[in-house]
């Protein structure tokens, strides 16, 4: 720790003289200790993929979660604490039933994902509170089109084509970068994306360990099961030596 840090490490609410909040930098931090996440988005719809981390044969893979469910049309991938995520989840499901049952119509993704990062944004600037220790990939369909968004511990957002979040996002887009392009089929975007999870935990996958979840203009958001998983595993090429 730099001298002179420590009058402001202890306070969200105040500034260091470089204009750090160093709360929020921490909180980032748990995020970058979190599970691996992916969101890609293909011709007519959106994957969000997360590797579960399971550190025990005996733990029930089913029991961990980490991709959810927000909308009919819309879900969320989390990586840092997930106890922090599933708060968000439930206000973000709130809020879209709010808006289904004040408009009689579903959310559209941009408002939704502000109001997510609104109530994030207010954890930074008040006492007696902490940042929330999570991101967020958000995806889905909407009438405007297919959106994949990134959420930040501050409150702020990114919309993207393909993003990672995680432990593993800067291997992940380093391979994004190089293979993802427009257009691309469902298929081809769970391979590249299960490429990417492979490439950040420099290991063999197990369906057991992998969550997908899918929505498209056609279908609404769904999970693959682990035999649909296991499939695309099946089919990826052999890794680099």
């Amino acid at each position: 720790m730099q001298p002179g840090q420590m009058a402001y490490d202890r306070a969200i609410t105040v500034f260091s003289p470089d204009g750090r909040l160093f709360q929020v930098e921490y909180a980032r931090v748990a995020v970058t200790r979190g599970n691996t996440t992916v969101g890609l988005k293909f011709k007519n719809g959106v994957v969000l993929m997360a590797d579960k981390k399971i550190a025990s044969r005996l733990v029930e893979a089913n029991s961990v979660e980490k991709i959810f469910q927000i909308d009919e049309h819309i879900g969320a991938a989390t990586s840092g604490l997930v106890a922090d995520a599933r708060v968000l989840v439930d206000f973000a499901r709130l809020v879209s039933q709010i808006n289904k049952v004040t408009y009689n119509e579903p959310i559209s993704l941009d408002l939704l994902v502000k109001r997510i990062c609104d109530y994030k944004q207010n954890y930074t600037q008040y006492g007696g509170v902490r940042p929330f220790g999570t991101a967020l990939l958000v995806g889905g369909v909407d009438p405007t089109g297919v959106h994949l968004y990134e959420t930040d511990p501050s409150g702020a957002l990114s919309c993207y084509k393909a993003g990672s979040i995680g432990a593993g996002r800067t291997s992940v887009m380093e391979l994004l970068e190089e293979r993802f392009r427009d257009n691309m089929t469902m298929d081809e975007v769970v391979l590249l994306g299960l490429e990417g999870l492979r490439r950040a935990t420099e290991g063999d996958l197990d369906a057991k360990a992998i969550e997908t979840g899918i929505a498209s203009v056609d279908k609404k958001f769904h999970r693959l099961e682990e035999e649909q998983i296991q499939g695309f595993i099946d089919r990826l090429p052999p890794p680099a030596s």
